[in-house]
């Protein structure tokens, strides 16, 4: 007799809706990633990644539609944040992103439209990767050479 498997995981009690503000989708999205990120179980990796991706295309028409009124407020500061999000991944991380990319498009059987969309982003991260390896990591100055914080750097285009 077989029986069937019903997650509970918190995560899928979460109603995902198009009328849902988009930082609520955003939120719930990353709590997914740090759920999957931590999970060794395969049945429930699997039923986290396609909530992760239900909740994305959920996302996704209104990426660019202007910000709802009733959002303005919240997403309103008096000064700036001291950090601002980016994606900042060392380079061992980003050599072994690409690498699992690119493993994952050898074994091929992957629906067109997820190859080529996994080929841009290998594309974009290996550029990224190359470019972060050939950045300039000291500075000539007259007190001498000093390092260049290439986050720092880059972000702002003001050495320190």
């Amino acid at each position: 007799m077989a029986t069937t498997t019903t997650q509970t995981h918190p995560l899928f009690a979460f109603p995902l809706s198009s009328i849902t503000d988009f930082t609520e989708l955003a939120s719930y999205c990353e709590n997914i990633a740090d759920a999957l990120h931590e999970t060794h179980d395969t049945t429930l990796k699997m039923a986290l990644c396609g909530r992760l991706n239900t909740c994305l295309a959920v996302l996704q028409p209104a990426l660019l539609d202007p910000v709802p009124e009733h959002l303005v407020e919240s997403l309103t500061v008096d000064t700036l944040p001291a950090v601002s999000p980016q994606l900042a991944p060392d380079c061992t991380a980003l050599c072994s992103y690409g690498m699992a990319l690119a493993q994952t498009l050898m074994q091929q059987g992957l629906p067109p439209e997820t190859e080529q969309q996994l080929t841009g982003l290998l594309s974009e991260l290996i550029n990224y990767f190359a470019a972060e390896m050939k950045a300039p990591r000291w500075l000539r100055t007259e007190q001498g050479v000093v390092d260049i914080e290439p986050a720092v750097y880059w972000q702002s285009g003001v050495l320190p």
